[in-house]
């Protein structure tokens, strides 16, 4: 591989301030290891079906075969969504090099030769699709040349580049080969000459955000400044006036009112970065956008950066996100509307943007050490995230509802399969959403059994737990090392969780927490038993009355886990079905159903048309009581196909 080319008016850091606090790690993935009941079976069917399934997918649509240029590619049609152009083939190469990541992060916990030479053909179909100049876009080179760089808005290369960039920084860490590292850094350096404030720059940006959190990755295993620089140009130059993509649409001779979107809100280009109060425009953008500004704000020291991050951390929780962690209402734009619009049946809220909120979660956790932010992480996890998939491992939502009358199901593949890979990498990289460290702590942020090791105090300590969370709120956690040390852990008290208990040797210890964390200080030996008891009543959960859709309406939650009624358990229209208040709703385990899980039973009503009633009438139905049983969300339609519904009529 050459050298990198030089990089010309390269950007210039904006910032030189000290990082924002001890930065709060996640654990290396091969040292975390799940032994867990809930997750094993569901890492496993991810990583011994996914990801063949999805590189057979990848082969099937010709996305490999589109990094061999050896025979004309001749521009596609190109379909009409929404009434914007779209090419799915644009994207090929970020399913790629999702599907690398993906299997990297396997390959760092589960070695496999089979699977490691997958993906170094992968890695050496993508080195010898890189142009001399560095440029490495399938779509592009080989299809459309003359159009690189033109249609930053509404096109993807910054965002394929961003997914590359991710899938080196993985590759590495698991494998220690630097060619497709070697392959981005060229890459990047090409990015850097081409978009920046420097004379004959194109002071543009990315219309899909993601480049941003993925070039500080690059930076953090590189240490290149020119990296740190290139991620901070691409966020502050955000929003800047003149609009970039109002020129760039001028440029190529399209009028930027015509845009399908709207406007600029839609890549959250409307203003700068730092301006910006709402969440709005397409979800997954936004995600993206906000998890790497939390990078940047962290690295930098940027308190304006980070005070941004929170205010539009408390618009989306406060106003803006389902029950389920999942988020964008709309499926015009894929995002956002207006405050409290949290439609059920027609509830977008697509599985990407769970997993980009996961990731703006974890950042926002590591910066300011607030439980609130791993609260969010978990719910979208055990919810709208883990929803996305089957059980089997097979198929996939793109949007997950909350209320289906029975036409909503899983697909194989799609015309737009971002969502697939998106799962494969965050499952597989699941660990490190599990435990965090700084120099002389450990941080406890999901609770699942297994164990992991740590150098602490000087020595190597590990942390085995043992549970049945999220089913029971009982976890035990056991210290094992050499000699006694002292060094802090920190267990989180979940949001959710009321009457929690603590107990280190038998000895009872005060749960008091400073924002959802209980912190242990002492020297710890070998043997030490932590004892930690979650309450986890049924817990009725309303919507703030602002949600229209929610109004008269009551949810289920049990720990982190939310619920649904399915057609198959009730046998009934679900939109019929009443849970009254003075119901009592009792939780048992059920191992036989949906691989393992507990399912909630109460007393309900179900109203009935009396005797020759009019389509509107001035005597109230009648009604019949019936036994309802909920599910968890996330394992709906793996049964029978039926309704659905999250929110139940109350009376």
């Amino acid at each position: 591989m050459s050298t990198p080319v030089p990089v010309p008016n390269t950007p210039q850091l904006l910032s030189a301030a000290a990082p924002l606090r001890e930065a709060a790690v996640p654990l290396p993935l091969a040292d975390v290891l799940i032994q867990d009941h809930f997750w094993t079976p569901r890492l496993q069917v991810n990583r011994e079906q996914g990801i063949d399934i999805q590189y057979g997918h990848l082969q099937d649509v010709g996305a490999l075969d589109a990094l061999d240029f050896s025979h004309p590619q001749p521009p596609l049609p190109i379909p009409v969504i929404n009434n914007n152009q779209v090419t799915p083939v644009m994207w090929w190469d970020s399913d790629i090099a999702k599907w690398i990541e993906a299997a990297s992060y396997s390959l760092e916990t589960h070695p496999d030769p089979r699977l490691e030479n997958l993906v170094d053909d992968a890695v050496a179909r993508l080195a010898k699709a890189q142009q001399a100049d560095g440029y490495l876009n399938s779509y592009f080179t080989g299809r459309e040349p003359d159009k690189r760089w033109t249609n930053e808005r509404d096109w993807h290369e910054l965002y394929c580049a961003g997914h590359l960039i991710e899938a080196a920084v993985a590759h590495v860490q698991a494998t220690g080969k630097r060619t497709l590292l070697e392959v981005v850094e060229r890459y990047v350096a090409l990015i850097a000459q081409v978009y920046g404030p420097g004379p004959g720059q194109k002071r543009g940006y990315p219309g899909h955000e993601e480049i941003e959190l993925a070039l500080m990755k690059l930076y953090r295993i590189s240490t290149n400044p020119e990296h740190l620089a290139l991620a901070e140009y691409f966020v502050n130059e955000r929003g800047q006036q003149p609009a970039y993509f109002d020129l760039e649409a001028v440029a190529r001779g399209d009028n930027p009112a015509s845009f399908a979107f709207g406007s600029n809100e839609y890549a959250q280009a409307h203003k700068p970065v730092r301006e910006q109060n709402e969440v709005v425009g397409h979800a997954v953008r936004a995600m993206y956008l906000y998890a790497g500004m939390a990078d940047l704000a962290a690295e930098l020291g940027d308190t304006d950066l980070l005070a941004a991050c929170e205010r539009l951390w408390d618009d989306l929780t406060t106003k803006r996100l389902y029950i389920t962690g999942g988020l964008g209402p709309s499926k015009d734009n894929e995002g956002f509307t207006f405050d409290y619009d949290l439609p059920n049946d027609t509830a977008y809220a697509e599985t990407c943007a769970a997993i980009a909120l996961v990731f703006w979660a974890q950042r926002m956790l590591a910066i300011t050490g607030d439980g609130r932010y791993a609260d969010e992480m978990e719910r979208s996890l055990y919810n709208n995230v883990l929803a996305g998939v089957s059980l089997d491992g097979r198929k996939y939502f793109y949007d997950n509802v909350l209320e289906s009358r029975g036409d909503n199901h899983r697909w194989d593949w799609h015309p737009c399969p971002c969502c697939p890979p998106n799962l494969l990498r965050l499952l597989t990289s699941f660990g490190a959403y599990v435990y965090s460290r700084t120099e002389s702590q450990l941080w406890v942020n999901l609770y699942v059994a297994g164990e992991a090791q740590v150098q602490l105090a000087g020595q190597d300590v590990r942390l085995k737990v043992q549970t049945e969370y999220p089913w029971d709120g009982e976890i035990t956690l056991t210290t094992e090392l050499a000699q006694p040390a002292t060094f802090i852990l920190k267990l989180r008290i979940p949001g959710w969780s009321q009457g929690a208990a603590l107990t280190v040797d038998g000895q009872a210890v005060d749960t008091q927490n400073d924002q959802g964390y209980v912190t242990l200080t002492r020297e710890w030996k070998s043997g030490t038993e932590i004892r930690l008891s979650l309450p986890m009543p049924v817990q009725r959960v309303w919507a703030h009355p602002a949600v229209r859709a929610d109004a008269g309406l009551v949810a289920l939650q049990r720990g982190p886990v939310v619920y649904c009624l399915e057609e198959t358990d009730v046998h009934q229209h679900l939109h019929q079905v009443v849970l009254p208040d003075t119901s009592e709703v009792t939780a048992h385990f059920e191992p036989s159903l949906l691989e393992g899980v507990t399912v909630l039973t109460a007393q309900g009503r179900y109203d009935l048309p009396s005797e020759n009633m009019a389509l509107y009438s001035s005597t109230p139905p009648g009604a019949e009581t019936i036994s309802v049983t909920a599910v968890p969300y996330y394992a709906w339609d793996n049964r029978e196909p039926g309704e659905m519904r999250v929110w139940l009529r109350r009376s």
